[in-house]
């Protein structure tokens, strides 16, 4: 992750359905004969469940890179090659508009070609592919199942964890997907995961302090996206000013004040989080492969 001066802050994040989730997964794993993982194209590293790839064991699994119309596309390509010299497949995709969907089961089948060979070797030249589908909450995982599906099968909300329960859901007369709720590991790997979950709203951001995460969430935008900062909040932000210096440059530049002049970080903190929802800052990924 990139070496950024960030506020600390103390981070409770234990929704009890996750560890139940968790548990159905590894119920039934035995059932699929691969695991697509949906991550965040704008927080690759964030949005993965570092449990995953050992829950699943010897299953073959490929990366669906989903809201690339959201994350920047040069930074995008930096992230598929890294996968790929790893050997990992990855597609990226876009739940919303349905780029790439169609290439999915495709994908999958070459991930099986020796398995299906060895099917059709026998006469099992029926036999149902099965894929199960994961990702954490709030990763468009619903929005890319309806659009595999051709219809609205799985429920779609703003909402963290939405998805509930596990159903099976028929693609073609070869395929059935395995549906089953995000799930998001009990603790995370360092604070900086938690802000990237909370910026682009996989978590609540009632569960950190909104001020704090703003602060940081600018710092990173100086450091990968400054011209952002520029644009939009017109400044040019400092090398050496801290996360909440940035945030009051900022709110001093919209007016955003209180009182005897000083500036309202909190307002300024809820439009930054806000404008950077609403794609006002451009394309943006959060992290790259190397940091």
């Amino acid at each position: 992750m990139a070496e950024i001066p960030y506020e600390t802050m103390n981070i409770q994040w234990f929704p009890g359905h996750m560890t139940k989730a968790k548990r159905e997964m590894q119920e039934s794993l035995q059932l699929v004969d691969v695991v697509c993982e949906i991550l965040d194209a704008r927080i690759p590293y964030s949005s993965r469940n570092p449990e995953i790839d050992e829950l699943r064991g010897d299953k073959p699994k490929l990366v669906l890179l989903n809201r690339t119309d959201l994350a920047d596309p040069l930074v995008t390509e930096e992230w598929i090659r890294y996968w790929e010299e790893q050997g990992i497949p990855v597609l990226p995709i876009c739940g919303k508009t349905g780029k790439n969907i169609n290439r999915i089961v495709p994908e999958v089948k070459k991930l099986i070609s020796d398995k299906l060979e060895a099917y059709r070797s026998k006469g099992q030249t029926g036999r149902t592919i099965r894929i199960m589908i994961l990702g954490i909450p709030n990763v468009g995982k619903s929005t890319v199942i309806n659009q595999l599906a051709h219809r609205k099968v799985s429920a779609v909300g703003n909402r963290p964890g939405v998805t509930r329960g596990r159903q099976w859901i028929k693609i073609d007369n070869s395929t059935e997907l395995l549906d089953t709720p995000g799930i998001l590991w009990p603790k995370f790997e360092s604070q900086e995961v938690a802000e990237m979950l909370a910026v682009t709203s996989a978590i609540k951001t009632e569960v950190l302090d909104v001020e704090t995460l703003a602060a940081n969430f600018i710092l990173r935008l100086r450091e990968y996206y400054p011209d952002a900062i520029r644009n939009r909040y017109k400044f040019d932000p400092p090398a050496d000013a801290n996360g909440f210096e940035l945030l009051e440059l900022a709110a001093r530049k919209r007016g955003f004040l209180v009182s005897g002049g000083d500036p309202d970080y909190e307002r300024m903190a809820h439009t930054l989080l806000s404008e950077y929802h609403d794609g006002k800052l451009g394309n943006m990924t959060l992290e790259k492969p190397h940091d």
